[in-house]
């Protein structure tokens, strides 16, 4: 009996590591167009106002599993903000899971995509997560940053065109949109990649706030040489990124965000990031 507690208690702490000393809650945050987002929000010891990190989940490749996605965690990224004093947001977007409203992130179709126009929407809901978080009294509201992987990573490249009041840094891990898509000819590859050069070029055009890009050699959504050409594209432009690309990670590279084992690649690239901040 006492090694099956024991068992359980380990499993616990693996998932959600720091588990005693995170304060977790659900909150229900006012969307675009009346929808509620739910976010998970988790803070560390103290009663302080402390600053803020709101972390943007993927979308899975299958459309049908929107609706039934579970709150993101993203354990190692949440405890690693935790232990450094950071108020941890996890949001729903707009259409998964319990969150409400109609899913907003469409980019049309896969010959003619629009992703420039999908980004803004999920910056919409990021933003949203932002505007309410920074009203809680335990938030520093100008010392935000924001971190996003895969579609959550394209959400938060265009947001980055916005240059949010109080975001200081922003960090895209895996960044795009259009993967693992069947296209015309039946094979199973990215929709339009060029569509995605040019929308960063389109962010980046306007953005300001500096921005890390972490790529893994082996991401089968999005492989080196397109990640490439999209943060030139974006820097080109104006914006102010800077490019990690990573060698292989794991089975697959795009999975690098939410991995266990992933803090000791992520870890030193977010921490010296962070480090050049004003």
């Amino acid at each position: 009996m006492r090694r099956c507690v024991l068992t359980a208690l380990l499993a616990f702490l693996f998932v959600w590591p720091a588990a005693a000393q995170e304060r977790e809650q659900i909150v229900r945050i006012p969307g675009p167009g009346g929808a509620n987002l739910i976010a998970t929000v988790l803070r560390p010891p103290g009663e302080t106002r402390q600053p803020l990190v709101v972390i943007n989940h993927g979308s899975p490749a299958d459309g049908s599993k929107r609706a039934t996605m579970e709150r993101p965690r993203y354990a190692a990224l949440s405890s690693w903000f935790l232990e450094r004093g950071y108020v941890v947001a996890l949001p729903l977007r707009r259409g998964y899971g319990d969150s409400g409203g109609s899913w907003a992130e469409g980019y049309g179709t896969c010959n003619a995509p629009d992703y420039f126009r999908a980004g803004l929407q999920s910056a919409d809901d990021i933003q949203a997560t932002i505007d309410y978080m920074r009203g809680q009294p335990y938030v520093a509201a100008d010392r935000t940053i924001v971190v996003g992987q895969s579609a959550g990573g394209w959400a938060t490249i265009a947001l980055s065109s916005r240059n949010p009041p109080g975001v200081s840094g922003l960090v895209n891990f895996a960044g795009g949109r259009g993967g693992h898509q069947k296209l015309p000819g039946g094979e199973i590859g990215n929709c339009t990649p060029t569509a995605l050069v040019d929308a960063a070029a389109r962010y980046g055009a306007t953005a300001r706030v500096p921005m890390l890009w972490i790529y893994a050699e082996n991401d089968s959504f999005f492989e080196p040489a397109l990640a490439k050409r999209m943060v030139e594209a974006y820097d080109r432009a104006g914006g102010q990124a800077t490019f990690k690309p990573l060698g292989a990670f794991g089975r697959d590279g795009h999975s690098l965000a939410g991995a266990a084992n992933g803090a000791a690649t992520w870890s030193p690239l977010i921490e010296g990031f962070l480090g050049r901040l004003n």
